[in-house]
């Protein structure tokens, strides 16, 4: 009788595992209603029209000196310190978000991701890496997510030539400003 309740129990175990690694949601293209592969003007109405975004209109957007590139940067509230969405030719490709650390923890968020998307494609103490064939989500330390178009990405590295990690190309668009 012990035998057959703890294979009972470790049939619903398995059975339970295995459902729950099926649930799991596909990464999402974009933060809200600011999606990957969006105009610019598209993404100024949705980043305005998102609660947690400060977007002031065109006095937060940058040219970059790279050709049809471009930047909108702005404060965010609460557990959003600040945000970059990143543009080629008029399409949105990058959105990185910078959190509140008094607010809001590294494992909180690392934690809600794995539970909704499942474990990262690839781990490192670096960053946390989730994909799909045409987007990437990055939690990066100290705190922040992106979300990346792939493919846009792609050919902006090959475009460059350059075989640099994704913090390092966001360092690289953000010092360019100076």
């Amino acid at each position: 009788m012990n035998k057959l309740l703890v294979m009972v129990l470790f049939l619903l175990l398995i059975g339970t595992y295995i459902f729950a690694q099926d649930s799991f949601s596909t990464i999402p293209n974009g933060f809200g209603k600011i999606i990957l592969g969006i105009s610019m003007e598209d993404a100024k109405k949705a980043i305005s029209a998102d609660g947690n975004f400060n977007y002031r209109g065109d006095q937060d957007l940058s040219i970059l000196k790279r050709p049809n590139e471009s930047l909108i940067e702005c404060r965010g509230y609460d557990f959003i310190d600040r945000a970059f969405f990143q543009f080629k030719e008029d399409q949105l490709y990058s959105i990185t978000i910078l959190f509140n650390f008094e607010l809001i923890d590294h494992y909180s968020l690392f934690t809600t991701l794995s539970k909704k998307y499942g474990p990262p494609n690839s781990l490192s103490p670096e960053q946390s890496l989730w994909e799909t064939e045409e987007n990437s989500l990055v939690l990066e330390r100290p705190l922040q997510i992106k979300y990346l178009d792939k493919k846009i990405f792609q050919g902006i590295i090959g475009e460059s030539d350059i075989s640099q990690s994704y913090s390092e190309l966001s360092r690289v668009q953000f010092l360019d400003q100076f």
